[in-house]
Formats: structure tokens, sequence, C-alpha cells
């Protein structure tokens, strides 16, 4: 039995740290099997055993942690909604800036302006100054800034401190010896008494301005799904009861009639039952030319009809439809946890803590050794240092990248099923593919007619449909789809192993092998020299033989796709191995590697010898295997990266780790290129968060102030961490300009 995914909403993710003590408080719970937390997104993804934790408990038991959540139900037909979220963040900014500018102004431009500082003693005086500037600062920490204490405060007393208990001793601290400077001056030394209003203002500010542009950056990761979500209408008209109704999406039920005009789209999946029209498919395929449907035609939710008006009966609705199956993975996609954020996990659980002490030690040093004001200096270094070491960057580096780049994938019709392979793709070394329905088209077609003296390509062609029309081998087929007269065949009589021969218009026609025309006694010898050709490119003949006398020879065989050879040229120039597994005959397979480039080809082999024949194949190197069937399903599963061809089955896709949505060879290289895009992107933006901790602390600690004489100023350090959150968001955003392969 599958496991369970439960989705939550979870409120006051602001760092790594938040993440790591959501999970660690989701993973305790009973039958939990996977935890990944999003921080870009603020949601967590749970998987549970059956009839194990109920999704109720496991939004309380975030909520004990501190991080109140609510459970998401299906979001598959659901924009997610981040216009609230940057609308309240920009409009707590505005207050929080409109209350900071008199109090800079008053401290700052006194320091700065001789003739500004002698205005203010003369009208307002210090003391007047400063408790201007303590009413305009305890109305940010007590309006807009409330929210660094409501979760930081309660999170400090559970002993899980995080970035928002950073934020708010930082500001607890300036505000607090300022207020003792204004309204008891005695307790301080002389030299001490000075406010600092402004730096507890001033990091407020810039911190809320940090998550307002993080908030409108981040809005944007999420344009992938939006636009997924849009091409569904929101109506549709259906027939119930001899009457056309309009009714909403939501309301569709199974087997409703459809009425569809031309340039409207699909609403759900379903099955054309009159009418006849070209859909444009290309949301779903790739394909920029509209192909022809018609009555028992499938039809796919979210495509364009053309010019013909359809009436479709519905046959999956709601989540069942396959536009919400490809949202629900991309979302899927995006909420997981790659590899490498493990290591950021690790390392940000007890940042926030090491933090803490590391600002209590900076204190204490400054104290024992530093020059007077002592005070003065211990308190602006350990507020620096808490404020500059918020791991923000570090939290956001891994889950915005995956948002954008899986994104960007499903723009481009490559899915990824399981985050986790945007990563495995980077480490591949082998692409195994398939060959039927995967390198070439996965039907076979005539490729060749040769005819004998006396006989035309059209009426032979025809003929031998006829005779064709009673069997149902894929060969026939080809045939009959190859024939542009049309004919009926009487008294066909069907010889096992050798072919079929029948009337057709008064004569006597026999379609099959050269041992069948052996066996009638009719000599091939007339065309019997075309044969080696399309025998040597792995080709099936056939031969048409009319009353007695031999008429042609038919070549069918399945085409190579026309993207196949580019695509894996494309896919050996970025440094790949590639291999052909397959269970045709050898002689066709190596044909058909010849054709677009393989060197390693492993023929006959059934279902689970694919998997033996991967293993054989993997020398050391980590495996994608690419392919579309049933038959592929074992392959797919024990390959370290499935690749799975959209157009092929079910059973297939659902055992892949990628889908390509076009069936088509060049979407291996679009992921291969996502994969590494993507993957290069966190390491950038891990590497910028790492080393921007790694060179700020030490510097906000005050290292350089006995060569320089220079400290880190809090509101420098605040503006400074809003800056690295933001560089990340905007980095990974530059993923939405990959193109496609």
């Amino acid at each position: 039995m599958p496991n369970d995914i439960v989705r939550l909403s979870v409120e006051g993710l602001n760092c790594a740290s938040c993440v790591g003590r959501v999970e660690r408080a989701l993973a305790a719970e009973p039958g939990v099997i996977e935890v990944a937390v999003n921080l870009a997104t603020k949601t967590a993804q749970v998987q549970v055993a059956p009839d194990a934790a109920r999704a109720g408990e496991l939004a309380e038991a975030s909520g004990k942690a501190g991080y109140p959540a609510q459970v998401l139900e299906d979001t598959s037909t659901r924009a997610p909604d981040t216009a609230k979220e940057t609308e309240a963040a920009f409009r707590r900014l505005w207050i929080a800036l409109a209350l900071t500018v008199p109090v800079f102004t008053l401290e700052m431009g006194a320091h700065l302006f001789p003739a500004f500082h002698q205005l203010i003693g003369v009208t307002l005086g210090q003391q007047g100054s400063w408790l201007i500037q303590f009413t305009f600062t305890a109305l940010i920490l007590l309006g807009p800034g409330r929210v660094f204490f409501r979760l930081g405060v309660p999170a400090l007393l559970k002993g899980a401190p995080e970035m928002n208990s950073l934020v708010a001793l930082g500001t607890a601290a300036a505000f607090a010896y300022s207020t003792l400077a204004t309204f008891a001056p005695g307790v301080l030394p002389a030299a001490s008494r000075a406010v600092y209003f402004e730096a507890a203002a001033v990091i407020v500010t810039l911190i809320l301005l940090g998550r307002a542009l993080e908030a409108r950056a981040k809005g944007q990761t999420g344009a992938a799904i939006r636009a997924l979500i849009g091409l569904q209408p929101q109506e549709a008209r259906v027939l119930r009861d001899g009457a056309t109704l309009t009714i909403a999406i939501d309301a569709l039920r199974v087997g409703d009639i459809i009425v569809l005009r031309p340039g409207e789209r699909v609403p759900v999946d379903g099955e054309i039952i009159e009418g006849t029209s070209f859909l444009d498919e290309s949301m779903i395929t790739g394909e920029p030319v509209p192909v022809e449907k018609s009555s028992g035609a499938a039809v796919t939710g979210g495509t364009v009809n053309g010019s013909g008006p359809l009436q479709i009966r519905a046959t999956r609705v709601g989540a069942d439809t396959t536009l919400s199956q490809i949202t629900r993975m991309v979302q899927d996609a995006q909420g997981a946890k790659l590899p490498i954020q493990a290591i950021v996990d690790r390392v940000t659980l007890y940042f926030v803590p090491a933090v803490m002490v590391l600002a209590a030690l900076t204190v204490v040093i400054w104290l024992i050794f530093g020059p007077d004001p002592v005070v003065t200096y211990a308190l602006v270094a350990g507020v620096s240092v808490l404020i500059i070491a918020c791991p923000c960057a570090m939290g956001l580096a891994t889950p915005t990248s995956i948002m954008v780049g899986s994104g960007r994938a499903a723009e481009l019709g490559v899915l990824f099923r399981k985050g986790d392979s945007l990563q495995g793709l980077s480490g591949v070394g082998l692409v195994a593919l398939d060959k039927t329905g995967t390198i070439t088209q996965g039907r076979p077609e005539v490729t060749e007619v040769r005819l004998a003296d006396g006989f035309t390509r059209e009426t032979v062609l025809a003929q031998a449909a006829a005779v064709e029309a009673v069997s149902e081998h894929p060969i026939a087929h080809a045939i009959v789809r190859a024939a542009k007269g049309v004919f009926t065949a009487t008294n066909a009589v069907v010889i096992p192993g050798f072919g079929i021969r029948a009337q057709v218009d008064g004569r006597t026609v026999a379609v099959g092998s050269d041992r069948f025309m052996a066996r009638d006694g009719i000599s091939i010898g007339p065309i019997s020299s075309a044969e080696d050709a399309p025998l040597s490119r792995g080709e099936t003949v056939v031969y048409v033989a009319v009353d007695g006398v031999i008429a042609a020879m038919i070549a069918v065989a399945d085409q190579v796709k026309p993207s196949s050879a580019a695509a894996i040229a494309a896919l050996r120039e970025r440094g790949l191995r590639v291999a052909m597994i397959t269970g045709d005959r050898r002689a066709s397979a190596l044909a058909i590697a010849a054709q677009v480039g393989v060197d390693e080809v492993v023929a006959e082999v059934l279902p689970d010898g694919k998997v033996n024949a991967l293993n054989e194949l993997r020398q050391g190197a980590t495996v994608a295997f690419v392919g579309d069937g049933i038959n592929d399903a074992p392959a797919l599963a024990k390959a370290d990266v499935g690749i799975a061809i959209g157009t092929g089955t079910d059973v297939a896709i659902e055992s892949a780790d990628v889908v390509l949505m076009s069936g088509d060879l060049s979407g291996v290289v679009t992921a291969f290129d996502v994969s590494k895009h993507t993957m290069r992107n966190i390491r950038q933006n891990l590497g910028w968060a790492f080393a921007y901790n790694a060179a700020l602390i030490p510097v906000a600690a005050g290292v350089i102030y006995p060569f320089t004489g220079l400290l880190l100023s809090p509101a420098f350090a605040a503006g400074a961490m809003a800056l690295s959150s933001v560089s990340v968001v905007v980095n990974a955003l530059r993923l939405r300009g990959m193109g496609a392969a």
C-alpha cells in the first residue's frame, strides 16, 4: 500500500534553523517516514505510513514547536497566493520607514551636521530629541517590528532560538540601553550615556525591507505553477436534461457531455463523441503543430480547440486530470529536499545558538579589553554580531533554486516527479535508451516499395492493404496506413507463419514472407536484388503476388524520430556515455544505433533483462534510463534516475523520476541542462551564504577595529543581512531564463 502525503502550510518560517526545528518536530510523530520543509514556500510535505499520523496531529505537532500550521488540501487546481503576503510585507515596511525617518534624522543629522545639532539643542534640546526618538522607536517595535518578538521570544524561552530571536535580542538590547540612557542616565558612566534608538529602528526597517523584497521575488518563483493552473478554464458548458448549462469547473462530473466552441480551452480530460477539429496540444507535447481529432479521440484539459465545434464526454475531472497531475508533480518537486540540503540543515540547526554564544563572548571581550566608552562599544559589537549572522540566506539557497528550476523545466516540458532527481541527474555518467517508442516512433511504417514490371505502387499497396486489413499485426497496419486506394478483400485465408491470401477485385492476392512465395512456387527473382538494402538496415520485408506473379517487395520499419540523432549527439557533447537497450533483433538494433550515433548496444533482452543490462553497462557510473513502455518500468525504477517519455504508458511514467511531456528525446538534453544549471545555482547561493557569514561575523565582532579603528554599525549589519537574503532569491530567479535544448 503506498504511503500518504500530508501537506501543511507553516507560519513563522524565517530561516534555516526554523526549518530544522519544524522537521524535527514532525519527524518525531508516529508513522512519519520522511519530512521536507520548504522555507521558500513556507510549506511542509510529510510522507506518512498508511493509517498512521493524521494530518491534524501533524499540524498540532508543528504548532507545539512554535510554528502554527494548517493542513493544505489538494492544491493542484489552485494557484499559490503570494499577493497578500507581499502586500502585508510592504505595508509593514512603509509604516516602519515613516517612523524611522524622523528617528534617523534627529540622531544621525545631529552627528553629521554641526548646525543641525545646534538647531536641535536650541529647539528640542538633547532630552527632547531622545524622548521623540524613544516614542517613535517604541511605536516601531510595538507595531511592524512586533513580529520579531512575537515569534522570537517564545522560541528563545523554549531553548530553540532562531532568526527572529536574534533580531529581537539585538533590537531589544539597543532599545533598552537607549531607554536607560534617556530616563536613568545616572546608572551609566558619563562617557557611555548615548542612545541607539536609530539603530533599533533602522535594523527593523532594513530587515522588513529585505522580507518585502524577498516576498516579491519569491512570488515570481511560483510563476510556473500559476501558469499551469491558468491553463484550465473556470467554467464549462454541459448538456444536462436536454439543456446547455454553464457550470463551474469544480461541479463537472465524469460522464458529463461538454459543449466546446472553436477557440476555447478543453476544461477537463475527455473523449470526443461528436465533431472534428484541430487541437493545439503544445502545452502538453511542446509540439506547435495542431493535431487533428475526431470522434473517439482523447483530449486533454488545458489544450485549445481549433475551428471545429466539439462535444466531449468527461473522463477525468478535478484532481485526476492530466493538468492537475502535472501541477502536482511540479509542486512535489518544488517541495522536495535535495541531498545537498542535508549539509545546510546540519550546520544551521546549531548555528543560531552558536551565534548567541559568540555575541555574548564578543560583549565580554569588549568589556574587558575595549576602550572607553567600553559599554557602548560592547553593545554595538554584540548587537552587530546578532543581526548580521541571521542564516536567512542559507535557508533560502536551495529551495528557491529548486522552485525556479523545476518550474522552468515544467514550462519546457520536463517534469521532475521527484525533486532529488534534479541533483541525481547532475552526477549521471551513462544514459541508457530504450529503442522502440523512445529513439524510434514506436510503430512501423512503409519505408520502401520495389515494383516488378507492369505494376503500379498505388494499385499494389491498395491490394495489399485490402488483404492485410483482416490482420492485427503492426506490419499489416503499416501497409494499410500507406495505401491510398480502396479495395475490399474476400475469402481471406491466413497461413500461420507464412502470410495471407485473399480475393481482391477478382484477382488472387498473396502477401507474406519469401517462404510464402516459395511455397506457392512464385519466383521473387525480378526484385530479389532489392532485398539486401532493407535487410541490412534491420527492416522487415514482405512480398506481394498477384495471380501467382510477384508484384512488389514492401519494406517496413519503425522509423527513427527526427530529433533522436541530434539529441544523442548533444548528450555525448556533454560528456555522457549513451547506450541502447532493446528487446528487438540485434540486426535491427545495430542499424538504428548506426543511424543515431550510439556505440553501445544491448539487444534481444526481456524486460527483466534490461535491469541486468543496466548493471553490466554501469561500470561504476551513475545511470539514467530513458523508456516509454510497460516493459521499461523495471529498468526505470532500478536506474539511479528513470526518465519516462510522457507519451508512453502510465506504468512507465509512475516508475520514473523525470517525465518528458513531449515524447521527444531532446527533452532528455533539456532535463540534463536544467539539472546542471540548477545545481550550479544552488552551489552559488550556498557559497555566497556561507562566505557572507564567515567573512562578516568576525568583522561585526570587531576583529578589524585594532587595525582600522572601524566598528561595524548594527544598522549596516541589518542592511547586509537583508541584502544577503535578497541576493540569493534574485540569483535563483536567473534560472527563469533557461531555454530548451
